[in-house]
């Protein structure tokens, strides 16, 4: 039923690798004049913040309920994923667009290209340090899920977006080294610029996959469809039950679950009864899903009956 997590360590290491990166690849921008190696800089300051985002919406997601905010702050987690997703087509994707298309009009050689390469193959060490993380913990928790699945299922937004950014961030040194090479070989320095413009693209696809999911948590997603049927089987096989109509349920955090059932009682029974019933009710729920921290039972009217059949 659970859906892939990231834990804190991930993030840490992802933080520590990409700062490392982001001064390799300056220090080597302004020995080489790579516009490629520019952006790549670029793309791991942007990473730096995005860790920085994703630690604090995690850490402001546990902030208890209070009056104003009566069931909690959750989504703090997944508004902070949405800016970081917006950072990444913004800054990254934006900036490395530009740059290349920049050096594509007004081109300038790059020197001393093998600095470039050493930089490169550090950044690309230390990158998949991070990535080797990253895909450890998200494989741990998709259990018998595809890649694809686990990335849709999850309430986790740091789970899947610090795998793809690290994911677009090798893509992207691997485009660096390719238009370096180019560059150097053919005496052009277009193909600088135009790995640049392939870095942007890569980090544009990135961006708009991390915002579509983050934005279906925002605005609210159900729990898993297994969680769910197991609500409403442990609900329809109690004594005094005779129907469930609607269980309705959404995430407000990734380990946070508020769940709403329409449940048609036994007409004999009294409303002591069905207090009771209730209580059991939530108390069993409580043992069972831990995730679910509100359970709200509502008896269904006959105008809910009719319509249901």
């Amino acid at each position: 039923m659970s859906a892939p997590t990231t834990s804190t360590r991930t993030l840490v290491v992802a933080l520590l690798a990409n700062l490392g990166i982001a001064i390799s690849k300056f220090v080597a921008a302004a020995i080489t004049g790579s516009s490629a190696m520019l952006t790549e800089g670029v793309h791991s300051v942007v990473d730096c913040t995005n860790q920085l985002l994703l630690m604090w919406g995690r850490r402001a997601s546990k902030r208890p309920p209070d009056k104003r905010h009566p069931f909690g702050y959750g989504r703090e987690l997944y508004f902070w994923s949405f800016v970081v997703a917006v950072l990444v087509f913004a800054l990254g994707a934006g900036v490395s667009i530009y740059e290349g298309i920049l050096h594509i009009m007004h081109p300038e050689p790059a020197v001393s290209p093998y600095v470039a390469y050493a930089v490169l193959l550090i950044a690309f060490l230390l990158e998949g340090w991070s990535t080797l993380e990253a895909y450890q913990d998200f494989n741990r928790s998709r259990g018998d899920l595809s890649w694809w699945q686990a990335i849709r299922r999850s309430k986790d937004p740091p789970a899947f977006i610090v795998l793809l950014e690290n994911g677009a961030a090798m893509a992207g040194i691997i485009a660096a080294a390719v238009g370096l090479a180019m560059s150097q070989l053919t005496g052009d320095p277009f193909y600088d610029g135009a790995a640049s413009v392939v870095i942007g693209l890569i980090l544009a696809v990135t961006s708009c996959l991390l915002a579509y999911e983050s934005k279906a948590l925002l605005i609210g997603e159900a729990a898993d469809p297994v969680l769910v049927q197991a609500l409403h089987d442990m609900v329809v096989g109690r004594k005094g039950v005779t129907a469930v109509g609607q269980v309705l349920t959404v995430h407000s955090a990734p380990d946070q679950i508020t769940a709403m059932l329409s449940v048609d009682f036994d007409d004999d029974i009294t409303a002591r009864d069905v207090e009771s019933l209730v209580w059991g009710i939530e108390v069993e729920a409580a043992k069972r899903f831990p995730m679910v921290r509100r359970l709200y039972l509502r008896p269904r009217s006959p105008v809910d009956k009719d319509a249901v059949g």
